[in-house]
């Protein structure tokens, strides 16, 4: 093979799309979840190209017939094993069947930290997010929690402050682990409230979020968004790539490229600032790209 995909989502798509353009035949592992986080939002108003809006798992199944359409050899099956150690790389299935490839191209993805509670679930997509990028629009003047006290927690809640009629952070302990610029910026704000040593117990509502019940009471609202944090999903690459302290895998700066040469990284794996559908995409292309070159060298 000379490109392998691992991972889908837009990263991993528009990589796909723009190396099955350029005569690359590569060759895609989806993953388990196939699509990426895209796969459990619901309504994507702000992707170009889509001016009445489209639902996350709609627009993948575009994206993914964009790939095919080129001829993107797309496998549903969950890469569990890499060795980068020598040339070609070697890639391994969960069934245990072993791929060699000249290039490879890393679109894992990352996935939002929950809290673990079953209401977390059943009020996904109708009062529960974990991007108020993503979803703030949809809760114009309405009240609002964010869940966490570090970094994210405050951007989300000055994101949803220019949005929301009022925005109720709830920290779990007795001070708030964010930069101290941060704090004093949603301190400072007049629609933030915070509530400390308060957790969630239950997320209540009749089809739609419109409480929450915590350690410290019951709080009305019309939504939660957690914030809480992203893991990377790079597990399998922990010994063979260089990964930073959050685990995301480090890009040489303006590319996609890897500290192994002929390994490229695109998307939320490798991107803990953004994490939008649109700079996914964008990394994706970059990624498709930077293989191009590098295979065009190699020969």
């Amino acid at each position: 093979m000379e490109v392998v995909i691992i991972g889908s989502g837009p990263a991993g798509y528009t990589a796909a799309i723009y190396a099955s353009r350029a005569g690359l035949s590569p060759v895609m592992f989806t993953g388990f979840n196939l699509g990426g986080q895209l796969m459990d939002t619901g309504d994507v108003e702000n992707f170009p190209g889509y001016p009445n809006g489209i639902t996350g798992p709609l627009m993948m199944e575009d994206f993914k017939n964009q790939a095919l359409r080129f001829g993107t050899d797309i496998r549903y099956k969950t890469i569990t094993s890499v060795d980068f150690s020598k040339k070609p790389f070697i890639i391994t299935d969960e069934d245990g069947n072993s791929y060699q490839s000249n290039s490879v191209i890393i679109s894992t993805g990352a996935h939002a930290k929950y809290l673990g509670l079953d209401s977390e679930k059943k009020f996904s997509g109708y009062g529960v997010s974990a991007c108020a990028t993503c979803d703030g629009f949809f809760y114009r003047d309405m009240n609002v929690i964010v869940v966490g006290g570090g970094d994210t927690a405050c951007e989300e809640a000055l994101y949803l402050s220019n949005i929301c009629s009022s925005v109720t952070m709830l920290v779990r302990s007795d001070k708030m682990r964010a930069s101290n610029i941060m704090q004093n910026r949603v301190k400072n704000n007049s629609k933030i409230k915070i509530e400390y040593n308060t957790h969630i117990l239950e997320i209540l509502g009749d089809k739609v979020v419109n409480m929450v019940m915590t350690n410290n009471g019951v709080f009305s609202c019309d939504g939660v968004f957690i914030a809480i944090g992203h893991k990377p999903n790079t597990d399998i690459f922990k010994e063979q790539l260089e990964l930073d302290n959050e685990g995301y895998i480090v890009t040489k700066p303006g590319t996609t490229k890897t500290n192994v040469e002929g390994v490229f990284a695109c998307g939320d794996v490798q991107d803990k600032t953004y994490r939008q559908a649109i700079t996914a995409a964008g990394t994706g292309c970059m990624a498709a790209l930077d293989v191009e070159r590098y295979l065009s060298n190699l020969k």
